[in-house]
């Protein structure tokens, strides 16, 4: 099986292929994670509003592997961002996970209200002190980077909904000529995109499932992470399987899934931001 790559700037250093978290709680998601790390992944993301934290920590530290190899994500929910807030939510992050550190600190979704120049102070002074190695956002459509930046931040990875029928084209041609990693959650459809004939048919070609097909058109892009939910340990499996396809996709294969239509966002709670904003 082909090692995991990382995606790799000035910003950041992240494998491309990770553990997404989100419904993994109790004994399953201690066992999911401890699984994933025994068959080699290195990259797990949580969030403080997931609330498996301590499961996820629990799997961490059962897996036998040390802390520095394993990359650790989690986000502060979006009630939580006066400058106070972030850091009660990151100190309990830190001690559910069992850790002085994260890798990647994120807000995880914005909100209409919230103090942005405090928010990229507070994070930069979580990183600055050592809390975190690194800290980015989620949710943000093109418009809030924009102010992100311009307000001297520097976001290490971005993490949006991101799959073979959602474009992130706006997104990507700003984070990319930056360094930062743009990170898809939910990068198969939540599983819909099974159904999908011309992803099926360019698995048939290759031996591979279409599931697969569409996890390796993400991942074989520059500065693109993904994160698929994976409690099972077969589908766990599959998922780093599709790294041999990465190589295998051709300009055909390539082209037809470019071709698929590209507007269908399945996460869009009603506190969402103006995504063309």
């Amino acid at each position: 099986m082909p090692s995991i790559p990382n995606a790799t700037s000035a910003r950041i250093d992240i494998p491309k292929l990770g553990l997404g978290t989100w419904k993994l709680s109790g004994a399953e998601g201690q066992a999911a994670v401890e699984s994933a790390i025994g068959l080699g992944y290195r990259h797990i993301d949580t969030a403080d509003r997931y609330g498996n934290e301590a499961e996820v920590g629990a799997g961490i530290a059962a897996s036998g592997i040390a802390r520095g190899d394993i990359f650790l994500t989690s986000k502060v929910w979006w009630e939580n961002l006066a400058p106070d807030a972030i850091e009660r939510s990151l100190a309990g992050s830190l001690k559910k996970l069992g850790t002085d550190y994260l890798d990647l600190f994120l807000v995880h979704w914005p909100r209409p209200d919230m103090d942005l120049p405090a928010i990229v102070k507070t994070m930069q002074k979580a990183q600055d002190t050592g809390l975190v190695r690194r800290w980015g956002v989620s949710n943000f459509p093109l418009g809030l980077m924009q102010k992100v930046e311009e307000l001297g931040g520097q976001p290490a990875a971005l993490q949006v909904e991101y799959h073979a029928l959602l474009s992130q084209k706006r997104l990507l041609d700003f984070c990319r000529p930056r360094g930062i990693a743009l990170t898809a959650y939910s990068p198969l459809g939540q599983g819909a995109l099974a159904d999908q004939p011309v992803l099926a048919e360019i698995g048939r070609k290759h031996g591979f499932s279409g599931l697969q097909v569409a996890l390796a058109w993400l991942l074989r892009q520059e500065m693109v992470v993904a994160i698929p939910k994976a409690s099972r340990r077969e589908t766990q499996q599959g998922n780093l399987d599709a790294l041999a396809l990465l190589d295998r996709l051709d300009a055909a294969d390539i082209a037809a899934i470019d071709a698929m239509p590209k507007d269908w966002r399945r996460v869009n709670p009603d506190f969402s931001p103006d995504w063309d904003a």
